[in-house]
């Protein structure tokens, strides 16, 4: 607990002057007033949050050519820990474990997930014409925040930047996960161009002046991508950093006289390249000439390496703003500023990470940094500025991870968190008094493949490419192999035993579709519907419950042309609500209709597997009555009104013989 300094020396003058037992009273009376649960006597709290900066790409971490001094300032009057850990090695789930306090393996988001099945959104346009179709899937209401037990223990708690946990008009937007005031992008598609259409102002779209540019779009057919004036659609009005960053300094003026907590979630350097124009011509005059990137990924640039590094310092700059406001104010002294990153580098876009070593002292090209659980992709920088408490210049090799953020700032408010979390308080760390360690640190990632990851002590554990059966370990000790690059595995088989155990026992299945392994065990939501749908229709067998199978843009139909008219609905509900048709001339189509000649022609045999479907019948009435089978075994929540995005449909595997 942080004691009232000036209120306790003028208790012990008012002891001196009263007598023992009504100085003693009085001690006791001023003491509960400003004990954990006085407002008045809690610091301040700043979480600045950057996107996709590498663990080398801040000057104290060793970065010899983009400018940070600000940030570095932080580390010299403050702590840098060298053995920090994102939450996962992409946006949405990082951001979970950091507000939720659970680690990957049972945090409810543990993936990016863009919530597809309601309609186009990855279109810019009709994400404006209709917000439901921005943000992620939402976080639930039951879950309760950092930010929400903030609150309670009587802070003013503000967000500014990119949120990615809830979609407008649902339980997820910041506003009802714990934060009195929003700025920033809601959805992290969006976030995708730093002249947006609109921000959002708590729960209301905060109109700017930028026009509609299509979601990474390229130069003009014949454009000269050599011509600066040929990117004049990327360098619009006005700038969302520039804009959120405005907002973040009245929210700490507005608050200066309560205690604060801000989430400063800055965009930056996260792809496309769009940097103020000052930062883009100081590098470019370091640089010097260079190929502009025109690939499709994200939009163009012109001088790609030069706004890469200009938006980093531009960052740098804002955080010195920030450090300035507050001692403007008197507050610094009374603020803890937490600086980390999200997740490792990225590798495309134009962004050429190699060249400016972004992960050093890890690796940085693709597999091993943003997007994989190597150190590259998950090791983070961590600042932590704290004047009377932290030591100056101080160094921590403690391994802690975005699930300890959660307790940490309880800890400093003087509360305990009411949820179950996996995380341990860092807070003694940053005193300088004696600190619990990890056991284990684990991370349960459903993209790319599929991976897990632990890391205990200087033992660290990979399993990728789950999701195609792989369940071999890749072991690394990193006191002697930073950089992961040689494999021990089948020197350490207890080891790799111990990590199996540990892979095995620290997570709990996924409630979200999208997040299950099924080589983990995990069995999908949309399967359990599956086979409960067609467990109600008649002479339907289910072959041992199991198999099932998935129609999406993989997939392909073969039927023979004289019959294509009778799966009209059918191929009309994909058209809808996918937007593609399908069809093949492959002789191992997926899908197939088959004319058997020893079936009448209103009787049918439909046949799902893992494979495929094949539908068998004699005639044309036949394949009528099974197209309406099979309609009816997708999922009845499929909209039918408009598009959606890369939609799939599960069907239950099994035989119905008409």
């Amino acid at each position: 607990m942080i004691i009232c300094k000036i209120r306790y020396q003028q208790i012990l003058a008012f002891v001196r002057n009263q007598g023992f037992l009504l100085g003693l009273f009085s001690f006791i009376f001023i003491f509960q007033s400003c004990n954990k649960n006085d407002p008045s006597e809690k610091p301040n709290i700043i979480y600045i949050l950057a996107d996709d900066l590498g663990y080398g790409e801040l000057g104290a971490y060793g970065q010899e050519i983009i400018k940070t001094p600000h940030i570095d300032a932080l580390s010299e009057k403050g702590m840098i820990f060298t053995q920090h850990y994102s939450g996962a090695p992409v946006c949405a789930p990082a951001r979970c474990v950091l507000l939720t306090g659970q680690h990957s393996g049972h945090a409810y988001v543990r993936g990016n997930d863009e919530w597809g099945e309601r309609g186009k959104v990855w279109d810019y346009q009709a994400m404006s014409d209709n917000p439901f179709l921005e943000g992620q899937r939402p976080l639930p209401d039951s879950i309760l925040t950092v930010a929400e037990m903030l609150q309670e223990a009587g802070y003013r708690t503000g967000m500014v930047g990119k949120w990615g946990l809830g979609a407008p008009t649902t339980e997820g937007v910041p506003n009802r996960q714990g934060f009195d005031f929003f700025y920033g992008y809601n959805c992290q598609r969006q976030a995708h161009t730093y002249y947006p259409m609109h921000l959002w102002k708590n729960e209301e779209r905060d109109e700017l002046d930028n026009k509609y540019v299509k979601l990474h779009a390229n130069l003009e057919k014949g454009a000269d991508p050599h011509d600066i004036n040929s990117y004049d659609d990327f360098n619009l009005n006005e700038y969302a950093p520039e804009l959120m960053h405005d907002e973040a300094l009245k929210f700490i003026k507005r608050n200066k006289e309560d205690p604060f907590f801000l989430y400063y979630a800055s965009p930056i350097p996260h792809l496309p390249l769009q940097a103020p124009q000052k930062w883009v011509d100081y590098y470019h005059q370091e640089f010097g000439e260079e190929e502009p990137f025109t690939g499709t990924s994200y939009f163009p640039c012109r001088y790609p390496r030069a706004t890469y590094a200009a938006m980093i310092s531009y960052l740098d700059e804002q955080v010195g703003e920030l450090v300035s406001a507050l001692r403007q104010m008197g507050q610094l002294d009374n603020t803890l500023i937490i600086f980390s990153s999200d997740n490792g580098p990225t590798y495309t876009g134009g962004a050429d990470t190699p060249f400016f070593d972004s992960a050093r002292p890890f690796r940085t090209e693709y597999g091993w940094g943003k997007g994989f659980t190597h150190e590259g992709g998950i090791r983070v920088p961590m600042i932590a500025h704290w004047p009377d408490i932290i030591q100056q210049g101080s160094r921590s090799d403690h391994i802690s991870a975005f699930q300890d953020v959660y307790p940490t700032l309880c800890e400093i408010a003087g509360i305990e968190p009411k949820v179950s979390i996996d995380g341990i308080s860092f807070y003694p760390e940053l005193r300088g008094d004696e600190q619990e360690k990890h056991d284990f640190l684990f991370w349960d990632f459903p993209e790319y493949g599929g991976q897990q990851a632990v890391r205990k002590g200087d033992w660290k554990a990979i399993r990728k490419d789950i999701k195609k059966g792989n369940m071999d370990v890749e072991l690394y000790d990193l006191s002697s192999d930073v950089r992961e690059e040689n494999n021990i595995a089948d020197q350490h088989p207890e080891v790799v035993e111990m990590m199996e155990e540990i892979m095995k026992n620290a997570r709990t299945e996924p409630v979200i579709d999208r997040f299950k392994m099924e080589s983990l065990g995990d069995v999908k939501n949309a399967v359990i519907d599956a086979r409960r749908r067609v467990a109600s229709i008649e002479g339907f067998n289910i072959k041992g419950g199991q198999e099932y199978f998935t129609i999406d843009r993989r997939s392909t139909f073969k039927v023979p042309k004289r019959y294509a008219s009778t799966i009209e609905k059918l191929l009309s509900r994909l058209e809808i609500t996918g937007g593609y048709k399908l069809n093949s001339e492959d002789q191992n189509a997926s899908i197939e209709m088959v004319l058997d000649e020893t079936l009448s022609a209103e009787r049918f045999i439909l046949e799902i597997n893992n494979n495929g479907i094949q539908i068998k019948s004699g005639g044309v009435t036949g394949f009528e009555r099974s197209t309406d089978v099979l309609l009816s075994l997708m999922d009845p929540r499929i909209h039918k009104d408009f598009e959606m995005h890369n939609p799939a449909w599960t069907i239950a595997g099994g035989t119905i013989k008409s």
